[in-house]
């Protein structure tokens, strides 16, 4: 069974690992400890993890709710870093944790999701376009909400 919820201080240390998977770099604990104190006290920023059954962190995103002064002023949900562990792929898990995200951002009236994503994880697209996500100008992609 897997659950969807936001990432606590005690799942820093395997949160850095998936971050090495995306990246191919180390974390630096400490200053990732300091950021994360920030965002788990910033409403507009949902760090969320995924957990298997043995309570491993095998999935996770960041999502930023952003507000706009435009058009009907609602506010979008960027979402950065993306990562489900190598071991884990293609069992649903990105597919529930962008789900819930996007019901996260609908209870909060945004008008769309957005992210980026590097031109060189074409796996990475394929996914996000099936999940409805269009590719955009900028190898960005946009799902309207």
């Amino acid at each position: 069974m897997l659950t969807i919820a936001p990432v606590c201080a005690a799942e820093l240390g395997e949160l850095a690992g998936l971050y090495e998977q995306l990246t191919g770099r180390k974390s630096n604990l400490a200053v990732m400890a300091n950021i994360f104190g920030k965002i788990i006290n910033n409403q507009d920023y949902l760090l969320l993890g995924a957990k298997d059954q043995a309570q491993r962190l095998v999935g996770s995103l960041l999502g930023i709710l952003c507000m706009d002064m435009v058009g009907e002023c609602r506010p979008f949900m960027v979402l950065e870093n993306v990562i489900v562990s190598k071991r884990c792929r293609r069992q649903g898990i990105g597919r529930e944790m962008i789900q819930y995200i996007e019901n996260y951002a609908r209870e909060r009236n945004c008008y769309y999701v957005m992210m980026i994503s590097l031109l060189k994880r074409t796996e990475a697209h394929a996914f996000y376009e099936q999940a409805g996500y269009k590719p955009g100008v900028v190898q960005g992609y946009k799902k309207y909400l």
